[in-house]
This record gives C-alpha cells, structure tokens and sequence, in this order.
C-alpha cells in the first residue's frame, strides 16, 4: 500500500485484528500447553455491571468491559509495526 494514504480508521481496524488474533493465539497456546497456562489470564477493564438511564420515554443501559492479556497486547503492538511497514 506504499502510495496509498491509509486512513485512520484502517489503523483502528488492523489494532482491533492484531488484538483478537493476539487474544485466540494466547487462549489456544495456553489451552494445549501447562506450561504457557498463564497466557490465558486476562485482566478485566471497564464496568463490572452496565450502567442504566431511565428517561421515562426509554431506558438506556450502557457498559463496556475489555478483557486484556499479555498475548493481546502483543498482537497489537505486532499490528501496529506491520502497519506502519506496509
């Protein structure tokens, strides 16, 4: 893609691939091996119960929760170096 201009959102896009790849290497890598079980921890980020507006006319609930381990940040920091190679 040399040439081309590469848009932000594509960025976001290859980081949101690099993190769910990251994050099914990391499950499947310490499923089938003891040794690397630690892998598969996961730290939880965002809101442990969704948050609700009541407005009368609707209701509104609203959360968002990530789960992060080591593979998934490593997925995106290899999204990112591929990115900005190519």
């Amino acid at each position: 893609m040399r040439g081309v201009e590469k848009g932000i959102s594509f960025l976001w896009f290859i980081i949101f691939l690099g993190a769910v790849c990251g994050s099914l290497i990391g499950d499947i890598l310490g499923s089938s091996l003891s040794i690397l079980n630690f892998l598969k921890d996961s730290y939880a980020i965002g809101t442990s119960t969704p948050i609700i507006l009541n407005l009368k006319v609707m209701v509104l609930t609203l959360g968002l929760n990530f789960n992060i381990n080591i593979m998934t940040i490593i997925g995106i920091i290899v999204a990112i170096i591929l990115y900005r190679r190519y």
